[in-house]
């Protein structure tokens, strides 16, 4: 059972970044483009298909399971406006830089966004998130016995507070729609094993 205490304080946090009102605006955003292509098969079809692009990049990205000495696990919460509840809990996560070596990008978000730095880190698998329109290829680390030891360096458009949680609290929040994301989800069953075990 999540302690109540967690439970109240994740519920304040929600409560600051709910979303209040969204208007949209008349411009695009520069982060965010597509390229057109026609994508020719051996078969003579040929389909019309557009390819997302996220910062000038395809949009790989790290996501980091943080666990502290003592098992408790640094989630992030973040407005998600574009979901139900408009907040979500996950995990710290960024994506990789270009030409950047993916482990090292793992640890600067993780850094960035939480100030924690791991004893060890190991990259557990890797995925596309949306191979239809993306060539967004995703890494899931699990990074253990974090310490803090820097202030959060968020960019100007982000919004994150973070908490802990030992690893059954997070299996009851995505059970109770708190962790909404498929790239949460796969972490924690990707984790599984290696959490059990401690």
């Amino acid at each position: 059972m999540i302690r109540k205490e967690k439970l109240e304080e994740l519920k304040t946090i929600i409560e600051e970044l709910k979303v209040i009102d969204i208007k949209k605006r008349e411009e695009a955003s520069k982060f965010l483009s597509s390229e057109a292509y026609n994508i020719y098969l051996n078969n003579g079809i040929v389909l019309p298909r557009e390819k997302l692009i996220k910062g000038g990049t395809d949009g790989s990205a790290a996501i980091i399971m943080p666990v502290t000495n003592d098992n408790e696990i640094i989630t992030v919460i973040e407005p998600r406006v574009f979901t139900k509840n408009k907040v979500c809990v996950g995990f710290p996560a960024g994506y990789i830089n270009l030409n950047e070596d993916i482990k090292l990008g793992a640890l600067r978000e993780l850094k960035e966004e939480t100030g924690y730095v791991p004893e060890t880190i190991l990259k557990l698998d890797s995925f596309y998130q949306d191979e239809g329109c993306s060539a967004a290829y995703n890494h899931i680390f699990l990074a253990l016995n974090c310490v803090q030891k820097y202030p959060q360096e968020l960019d100007k458009d982000e919004v994150v507070r973070y908490m802990q949680f030992n690893y059954e609290e997070l299996l009851e929040l995505e059970q109770m729609g708190y962790i909404c994301s498929s790239n949460n989800k796969l972490v924690l069953a990707k984790t599984k094993k290696y959490m059990e075990g401690r």
